[in-house]
């Protein structure tokens, strides 16, 4: 097993607020308390963040500038009707998001493929892991799929069912409580089921998903 650094430690932290901060905001916008355009720049700020990081990785000035150019005439051309739907933004986002991720956990279920858990657990573990990690893995992987998929059905139905401000606490505010209380259940659970040598830390995961994340990156 590894340890993570105090910097490590330091950025996880620092995420950690971020993510919380935004949450915060993200529910006073999407609840109606905020005004049009300061809800519309915090729904697009994630994506925009996204866009930013990906010019960032191809490196190349010219290509930086343009595309930095084109997101700000994009977002200046539909500005007028992102502000006039800020309540659909912010929908979009978690249903979006748990759905894309129960996907990219699902498919790995599919026969011929290795579970994603699986696969990270591969990784830190230098491609060695016994039979019972290796179905607590996959048993696992169906939990966060059913979970994600969980996530985006009920704030569908809260979405067009209950109150805006009941929805919006829920997709901004308790899906991160949510989060974080699978992965204490999950822990909690991998302690009983797994014997003390198969035991795995969150440094461990953390250093699979960056394995995996380093091997994408370097595919042509």
């Amino acid at each position: 097993m590894i340890g993570l650094s105090p910097a490590a430690i330091l950025r996880g932290l620092a995420v950690g607020v971020l993510v919380i901060a935004w949450a915060a905001l993200a529910h006073y916008g999407s609840a109606g308390d905020g005004t049009s355009d300061f809800a519309a720049a915090l729904a697009v700020a994630p994506l925009v963040a996204i866009v930013v990081i990906l010019l960032w990785r191809v490196a190349n000035p010219l290509w930086m500038v343009i595309g930095g150019l084109g997101v700000i005439g994009l977002l200046a051309t539909i500005w007028p009707t992102l502000r006039q739907n800020v309540a659909l933004l912010y929908f979009i986002q978690p249903v979006g998001t748990n759905l894309a991720l129960g996907i990219l956990f699902g498919r790995t279920l599919l026969a011929g493929r290795q579970a994603l858990v699986t696969h990270f657990a591969l990784l830190a573990h230098d491609g060695k892991i016994s039979p019972i990690k290796e179905r607590y893995t996959r048993a696992v992987t169906i939990a966060w799929t059913v979970f994600f998929l969980s996530m985006a059905t009920v704030s569908v139905l809260l979405f067009f069912f209950a109150p805006a401000a009941a929805w919006s606490a829920f997709a901004n505010l308790l899906s991160l409580a949510l989060i974080a209380l699978m992965f204490i259940v999950e822990h909690l659970v991998r302690m009983w089921a797994l014997p003390p040598e198969d035991q795995s830390s969150i440094a461990d995961t953390i250093r699979g998903y960056r394995l995996s994340t380093r091997r994408q990156a370097e595919k042509p």
